[in-house]
């Protein structure tokens, strides 16, 4: 089974230096782009992190300080990544929690513009768990008969995604051949920022869905508390959720002076 597309899908990996989206960085991105007329494109980075890697990082993917020594800067590749990725919709295994908030962080840091309002994102694993619920290496056994070898190379994670979706695509008749479609059913919660902090209640408001103002809406807190908003920026926040709350806003500012 092929894909049903109305724009390119990329399918993407990362290897990083660790698990915490604001401040850790990628060390290895794979990128494998589909086109609606079936051509396909691949392209794989090293990438010089600009700190050190830790050794259970490097245990789980083998990826050294030595390796990526010499390596161009995430910031040195944005625009080349970028390029690849910005017509297209998103694919990845455990990317909606993971791979797609740490890429924005990355994006934001090196002054690319990243925005996912133009893009869906579709997460197999999030079709796995609510279908089978295991590991990427026991779907691509499960549903392709494929041992992967190489896992957590971030290229063989890469391509073993895309053919476990497309496998899923076959077994499940209820699973709909449409990446909007396959975007909301994996999609866990509402938010309006990666991270998950920002949330919308049952009247499209956005509200904090975090610490003591959780349940909130951000337009009441900003008018009782404008401390608040302070603190948000200058605390150790995504630069994505930053980026979402200033939005928010200069909006309400905007609507204040129409």
């Amino acid at each position: 089974m092929d894909l049903k597309l109305t724009k390119p899908i990329c399918f993407f990996d990362l290897e990083t230096t660790g698990t915490n989206v604001a401040k850790d960085r990628i060390v290895e991105i794979a990128i494998f782009k589909v086109f609606p007329n079936g051509n396909k494109e691949s392209k794989t980075w090293l990438v010089n992190p600009e700190m050190p890697i830790p050794a259970e990082a490097t245990a789980i993917h083998g990826i050294s300080n030595e390796k990526v020594a010499n390596e161009p800067t995430f910031k040195q590749l944005s625009k080349e990544i970028y390029k690849m990725i910005k017509d297209s919709d998103l694919a990845g295994y455990n990317s909606d929690r993971f791979d797609i908030p740490l890429l924005a962080e990355e994006m934001l840091r090196a002054e690319v513009d990243f925005d996912m309002k133009s893009m869906v994102s579709v997460d197999v694993q999030t079709i796995f768990h609510k279908m089978e619920k295991r590991t990427l290496e026991a779907a691509y056994k499960f549903y392709c008969d494929k041992n992967l070898d190489d896992a957590h190379s971030a290229e063989a994670d890469t391509m073993a995604t895309y053919e476990v979706l497309l496998a899923q695509l076959d077994r499940y008749p209820e699973l709909e051949n449409n990446v909007k479609k396959l975007s909301e059913f994996t999609t866990r919660k509402q938010s309006l920022d990666f991270a998950g902090f920002i949330g919308v209640n049952e009247d499209d408001q956005p509200i904090f869905a975090f610490g003591k103002h959780k349940g909130k809406t951000v337009d009441e807190i900003m008018e009782k508390e404008p401390g608040y908003f302070g603190w948000l920026l200058n605390a150790d926040f995504p630069l994505y959720t930053k980026k979402v709350l200033t939005q928010i806003k200069l909006s309400k500012l905007n609507n204040k002076l129409s």
